[in-house]
Formats: structure tokens, C-alpha cells, sequence
């Protein structure tokens, strides 16, 4: 009898990164790539001096060749893309993705420029793989819908680890049984619970560059001959049963028209520094901002949301409502909403120890509350809906029908490019340095290598 021999999900996976080429990227990826760049550039910068991102540089110190962008420090690729997708990722303004909320550019574009800086790629392969890493994290998104996070994982951390695999299994040209074995070692290198939610510590920050890092070192130990498990995603004691219990994972999302689909492409770039689901409801509170009511007429209101999001923007409701951090403030429905209707804004300056604890904010936090919507399309769509009530009896309800900055109403290059010299700025640098980033970024594509990376992104610390 002849036995019927398949593939495993991985082997699949390695037949397409190891026959990728830059020729094979739709108009609409290699733009959705290049935002991608422009935003996690920016976001480095913003985050240059903030606390998170100095205990990173701190505590890693090994040296190399890299650049760690906004500082003068050069050093290994690992400790590179830890500390850049740290800052990254660290003021939850980056890019995110629509059916999960994974932030593939603060794991991925880190996790390329680190490694294409040390074996001096081209522009054109660098992109490739920075579209190939965000579209293996976002096909895993669609597979794992909202089980990850049931489970108690951050899916930036725990999918990016395979993202940034991917990606440096391109930059350095691995083939066949060195990709397969590098995906199979990337599965025990995942990792990054969700407990920072009890308390708004940094944890979440470190994931996406925790995740590039992991990335790196599997690719380094596949490429070199160690071995891993060829059934890492579908095997029994397999990354999904370990970190996605909930499903029966369906692994046609993942591998269905690779190459003819870039699902990556629909990418969502926030408008505003805060958690993704969040951002629907700020902008139905700015809506109700312009219609002149001011916050002592609103006696309550009460937001309908998705099920899957409260355990981590909702509850619990009296924390949420008085976040103990800037950082747990960034998850908490209630102040986002708040401060956005008082200030006209959640941007950076939105989200610091000070501006936390303004009584005016807290007062009208303190009057938004939440009722699970059955009917909400979460998490394949992104929608907010309020019911304010006021003092005088009267009602009013809000909705906001998806994520502004998503798919279906996307930033445009303009606002993008607007968004990146506002960061540049927040981190201290002059308008000249921050159009000169801008520039090298835009032209990355066209780059011969990226040796001159580092005079624009990295050396001076001011200025």
C-alpha cells in the first residue's frame, strides 16, 4: 500500500519563502510595506528618551553594527531589533490589522533593518522582507481570530515570533530544510502573557521586540543545522494547541493564495496613541465634543462593545476608569474616551502621569460604562457605538461604523508622512532631521544597501 505523503504547514511555508522575489508584490503591499517603515521610523524617534526604551538599551548592551535608531549606540542585531520594536510598539500607536489586532511593524521592519544592516542588503530585497514577515503575522491573525488572546497570549508576541522569522530566513537567503527548521525552533521561542493589563506595567512594550529578537535567533539556529519540529503549527503539543486551545485552527487562512493575495496590504494605521479597539469609540466621544455638549450636561453614558474586548478595555470597570498608569490609560476605554472629548485629541500628549490624573477627565470617565453587543462584528470589524445620556433627559446616540485608518477608511500618505514628523517632533528632533529620516525612508525601495542608515537614523541623540 502506497502511503499518501503531505506537507506540513511549515514545509508549505518554506516553498514560498524560498521562491519570493520583490517582482511578486502587488502596488498595494509594497505600499502598505513602505508606511509600515515610515510609521515604525517615526515611532522609534517619539520614544527615543521614554523610560521603557532606555531600561531596553540599557540592559543590552552587546556590540555590533546596528543601529539603534534615534541613539548613537551601535550594536548586535539582536539587541538592535529588541530595543527599536520596543520603542516601537511602546506608545500602542503603531500599525495593527483588521481580523486580529497584531502590530506587525513594530516586530517585523526592526527585526529587517537590524539583519539587513549587518549583511548589507539591497532596498528591494529589504522590502521583501518586511512584506513577507507582516503578511505571515496577519494570515496567522486570521487563523487565530480571538483565541490567543482567550488564552491569555499577546498575539504580537507569540505570532510575531514567527513574522520575524520569516523575514530573516529572506535577509539571509535560508532555503528549504534551514526555513523549516527555523519555524519549528521559532515555536519554543515564543512568548508574552497579558497580565500587564492588571496593573499597566511595560511588559506589552517589550513583546514586539522580544518577538523580532526570537525571529532572529531561530533563523540563526535553523540556518546553522539545529532542528525543530516540522509540525510546529498543526502537531499535537504544537504552537496552536499550546497557545490557541480554543480552535481547531483552519490553516487555508495562512496558506491559500500566498502570493496572489497580500491580505497584508489592508493594514490599519492609527490616528490615535492607544489600544487598537479603543479608537472606534474616541472617535464617536470627539463626535459628540462637536455637537457643543459640554462634559457637566452628560449624566452617563454607556458604550455597546464586543464581547472579546472587555476583558482587556473594560474590566475591571472602576480601574478602568482611573488608570493607574499613562500606560494602563492606553487600555481603558473609559479615559480614552474621556480625555479625547476634553482635550479634541488622544494623541502622545494625551497619555502622560500627569494628564492621567486632571480631575475633569477622571469626572467624566467615571460616567462611561458598557453593555456587551451580541450583534458586534468584533474582531472582523472594528466599531464604536455610544448612548449618551444628559442631564436634562435628552439621549443621544453615536456610531462610528469601522476603524478610521483601516481598510475601509484608510490615512492617507499625506496624513501618514503628517503623523511621522509629529512623532519626530515629540522625540526632540528639529523639522530638518525629521524630513531627512522621511526622505531616506521613502527612497528605501531604490537604496543599493543600507549603509547609509545610520548617519540619518541613528548617531546624534539631540537635535
Amino acid at each position: 500500500m502506497n502511503r499518501i505523503v503531505t506537507k506540513s504547514v511549515s514545509e508549505h511555508l518554506a516553498d514560498w519563502v524560498e521562491q519570493l522575489t520583490p517582482d511578486q508584490l502587488d502596488p498595494a503591499m509594497e505600499r502598505a510595506a513602505l508606511a509600515t517603515v515610515v510609521d515604525v521610523l517615526g515611532l522609534c524617534v517619539a520614544a527615543r528618551d521614554a523610560d521603557y526604551t532606555l531600561s531596553t538599551l540599557a540592559a543590552f548592551e552587546d556590540q555590533g553594527d546596528c543601529t539603534v535608531i534615534a541613539h548613537a549606540a551601535r550594536l548586535s542585531p539582536v539587541a538592535a531589533a529588541l530595543i527599536n520594536g520596543t520603542a516601537a510598539h511602546g506608545e500602542d500607536f503603531d500599525n495593527t490589522f483588521e481580523g486580529c489586532p497584531v502590530h506587525s511593524g513594530a516586530v517585523v521592519v526592526p527585526a529587517v533593518l537590524a539583519l539587513a544592516e549587518k549583511h548589507k542588503l539591497d532596498g528591494a530585497r529589504t522590502m521583501l522582507a518586511v512584506a513577507a514577515g507582516i503578511e505571515i503575522m496577519c494570515r496567522l491573525g486570521l487563523v487565530s481570530d480571538k483565541s490567543v488572546h482567550q488564552a491569555g497570549f499577546h498575539p504580537t508576541a507569540v505570532l510575531g515570533t514567527f513574522a520575524a522569522t520569516v523575514a530573516a530566513a529572506i535577509v539571509t537567503g535560508l532555503k528549504g530544510r534551514a526555513i523549516v527548521n527555523s519555524l519549528g525552533v521559532a515555536g519554543s521561542l515564543a512568548s508574552g502573557i497579558i497580565e500587564y493589563l492588571a496593573d499597566g506595567s511595560s511588559t506589552k512594550r517589550l513583546h514586539a521586540g522580544w518577538a523580532a529578537q526570537s525571529g532572529l535567533r531561530a533563523a540563526a539556529l535553523g540556518g546553522a543545522g539545529f532542528t525543530g519540529p516540522v509540525t510546529v503549527f498543526e502537531g499535537t503539543h504544537g504552537f496552536f494547541s499550546a497557545f490557541a486551545p480554543s480552535i481547531k485552527p483552519d490553516f487555508s487562512l495562512l496558506l491559500d493564495g500566498l502570493s496572489k493575495k497580500w491580505v497584508g496590504s489592508q493594514l490599519a494605521f492609527k490616528p490615535y496613541a492607544c489600544g487598537t479597539m479603543v479608537q472606534p469609540y474616541i472617535d464617536c466621544a470627539l463626535a459628540l465634543r462637536k455637537q457643543g455638549i459640554q462634559a457637566d450636561a452628560i449624566a452617563e453614558i454607556t458604550c455597546a462593545v464586543g464581547e472579546g474586548t472587555v476583558h482587556r478595555l473594560w474590566e475591571p470597570l472602576a480601574l478602568k476608569q482611573t488608570p493607574p498608569t499613562a500606560y494602563a490609560a492606553k487600555f481603558s476605554t473609559p479615559y480614552c474616551m474621556a480625555v479625547a472629548f476634553m482635550d479634541g485629541n488622544a494623541g502622545l500628549a494625551q497619555f502622560t502621569e500627569t494628564k492621567i490624573k486632571e480631575p475633569a477627565v477622571l469626572k467624566l470617565a467615571a460616567k462611561i460604562g458598557f453593555e456587551v453587543d451580541p450583534k458586534n462584528e468584533y474582531p472582523k470589524n472594528y466599531t464604536g457605538h455610544l448612548r449618551a445620556k444628559l442631564t436634562d433627559g435628552q439621549v443621544i446616540e453615536l456610531h462610528q461604523p469601522h476603524l478610521r485608518g483601516g481598510s475601509r477608511d484608510p490615512l492617507s500618505r499625506a496624513e501618514l508622512e503628517q503623523k511621522f514628523l509629529k512623532n519626530t517632533a515629540f522625540g526632540g528632533w528639529s523639522a530638518a532631521r525629521g524630513e531627512a529620516l522621511l526622505a531616506y525612508a521613502n527612497q528605501l525601495p531604490q537604496q543599493p544597501s543600507l549603509a547609509g542608515f545610520a548617519a540619518v537614523a541613528g548617531g546624534k541623540t539631540h537635535g
